[in-house]
């Protein structure tokens, strides 16, 4: 796994303190400068929220350098038209 793999924190179902504790531990394992939150649809307002929760209540150092945008192009398992995703990047750096 390349270090930019190991440095990103996907998002989807699980509760927002495991997130949290992902990018903490991100931190926190060698010298880690930087994090990429990456989720799509519904993940989007948890990933969100895990930017926030970091931020202002357990590394308050941390800043976030970038944010991107974009959309994805999904097809469904059981088949039929693919469909439009939104997707969200957050990059959490540290000074």
């Amino acid at each position: 796994m390349s270090e930019k793999e190991a440095n990103t924190v996907f998002i989807g179902r699980k509760p927002t303190m495991s997130y949290v504790m992902a990018v903490i531990t991100n931190f926190n394992s060698g010298d880690t400068k930087e994090v990429v939150l990456k989720a799509r649809g519904r993940a989007i307002t948890t990933a969100v929220n895990v930017a926030q929760v970091i931020t202002r209540r357990f590394m308050k150092d941390l800043k976030v350098s970038k944010i991107g945008i974009g959309t994805e192009e999904v097809t469904p398992r059981e088949g039929g038209d693919p469909r439009k995703v939104s997707t969200m990047e957050i990059v959490l750096t540290k000074p």
